[in-house]
């Protein structure tokens, strides 16, 4: 089946192979993903309604980095005896806290949003720096 084949090429680097054991939990990775999605959507909303004072906006962040905090922490860390992979592993649960800390500020001083964006960017770099250094990192091992 090639369905069947493609998801096991995908996910080959995570279970099946020996040098890189990651433990997966797929309702935690489901809900790190919504979260993400939340906080996108949260972030987007002012800028489509031009307007900072309704609500909801707030609510929909908040709820998405909560989510995404829960969904890192109970996601799969990495198994194996790379201690280098083991600390980038942890690094998005890191993001998550700074998106959980932009939600406090958005909820704190609701006339300005400077902190909320600062701190919003700050977990979103931390992201894609984690994210290409695991698949380095993954790489390089892969090679050896």
């Amino acid at each position: 089946n090639i369905t069947t084949c493609s998801v096991r090429a995908k996910t080959s680097i995570y279970s099946n192979d020996h040098h890189f054991r990651m433990k997966q939990n797929s309702w935690a990775d489901f809900l790190a993903t919504l979260g993400l999605l939340l906080v996108m959507a949260g972030l987007s909303m002012p800028s489509i309604s031009h307007s900072i004072h309704s609500d909801l906006f707030r609510y929909v962040y908040a709820s998405g980095a909560v989510m995404s905090l829960v969904g890192r922490i109970f996601s799969g860390q990495y198994q194996g005896a790379d201690l280098r992979l083991k600390r980038l592993s942890r690094m998005p649960v890191w993001s998550s806290l700074f998106y959980c800390t932009a939600a406090f500020f958005v909820f704190y001083d609701r006339t300005s949003l400077r902190d909320f964006i600062a701190l919003t960017l700050a977990g979103a770099a931390i992201q894609i720096v984690s994210s290409v250094m695991i698949a380095m990192a993954l790489h390089k091992n892969k090679a050896n």
